[in-house]
């Protein structure tokens, strides 16, 4: 059966599964201090939850990520600090990320996110990896649902030009 046979867990990473990890990882580091400073200058409270969750989640990520490239032995890419919580009011008006800016590029992120976690899952040879991704792809759709239905009720939505198809007259 040779090394692809039994436990994925014991099978070797290829290049591209440890890219997509320690880029996934960076990745993750780099929005959980980003985003902590998005949440001392939310004012809503609903994106402020909204935050809260995907921070969590990129938490969540982290812990995983760090694990599969520990046990196989590669270099963690270097953190950043976490950011303590700051009072908005504190933060000057021309200084300040406006909620549909803040939402916006959240939404960005988690789009950008959806698509690097399919393409992590379409290089995956070692199952566990390609279910991790699937795990992380379906955690970032479901956020991202409620961050679209946010958009929509606050206003922030800004649709690109629509096609209404009328009848001919």
């Amino acid at each position: 059966m040779g090394i692809f046979g039994g436990n994925p867990k014991n099978e070797p990473l290829h290049y591209g599964e440890v890219f997509s990890v320690w880029s996934n990882l960076i990745a993750d580091y780099g929005k959980i201090s980003g985003y902590q400073t998005f949440y001392n200058h939310a004012g809503d409270d609903d994106l402020k939850k909204i935050i809260e969750d995907i921070v969590e989640l990129c938490r969540e990520e982290v812990k995983q990520l760090e694990k599969i490239l520990k046990t196989n032995g590669i270099g963690l890419p270097p953190a950043s600090p976490e950011r303590p919580v700051a009072r908005m009011e504190d933060i000057p008006a021309g200084a300040k990320f406006n909620d549909p800016e803040i939402s916006a590029a959240l939404s960005a992120d988690l789009a950008a996110g959806l698509v690097a976690c399919s393409q992590a899952m379409g290089i995956s040879i070692r199952e566990d990896i390609a279910l991790m991704y699937a795990q992380f792809h379906t955690a970032k759709a479901q956020i991202g649902a409620k961050l679209l239905s946010l958009n929509k009720t606050k206003g922030w939505l800004v649709p690109p030009p629509l096609h209404v198809d009328y009848p001919e007259r």
